[in-house]
């Protein structure tokens, strides 16, 4: 990333819904296996991802959008359920290990999401599966700063 912000941030525990552990039988898979197909056919092939996201915590911080690399709307991906609009931004993940992972910004937005809200200071991500990755521990985030900014709350 050309122009890149970075952020301490804190791994934290989700819903469960995205990666399906919440065991919500209208999602048994989870959400984000569900939506794959939706967002490749308009133009972002997530299939290399773990299916799920990582929660992180930027607290104090908060995040704005500024420009998404992708936003989609009117998205109907599960029967029973209402249409969302989901916007994606380019992010990477540096752990202390040294080692980096590519992937977005998962963006549901929060007007067309029937639940599952989170704090205005979490960002949920989707990537590779990271091994060994548990609650608690320290990540720093690069974001577009064309994309995204980061603000203290």
């Amino acid at each position: 990333m050309e122009n890149c912000i970075q952020i301490k941030g804190i791994v934290k525990q989700g819903y469960g819904v995205a990666s399906g552990k919440s065991k919500d039988p209208r999602f048994p898979n989870g959400t984000i296996a569900m939506q794959k197909p939706f967002f490749r056919a308009r133009g972002i092939d997530l299939d290399r991802y773990f299916s799920g996201t990582i929660n992180i915590s930027i607290a104090p911080h908060n995040y704005e959008i500024k420009k998404a690399k992708y936003t989609f709307r009117n998205i109907k991906w599960a029967s029973g359920e209402a249409a969302e609009d989901f916007s994606f931004f380019d992010c990477r993940i540096l752990l202390n290990r040294g080692k980096s992972f590519d992937g977005f910004i998962y963006y549901p937005h929060p007007e067309t999401k029937p639940e599952h809200f989170h704090t205005p200071d979490t960002i949920e991500i989707i990537t590779s599966f990271i091994s060994n990755l548990q609650y608690g521990d320290d990540v720093i985030i690069e974001v577009d700063s064309e994309q995204i900014n980061i603000v203290r709350h």
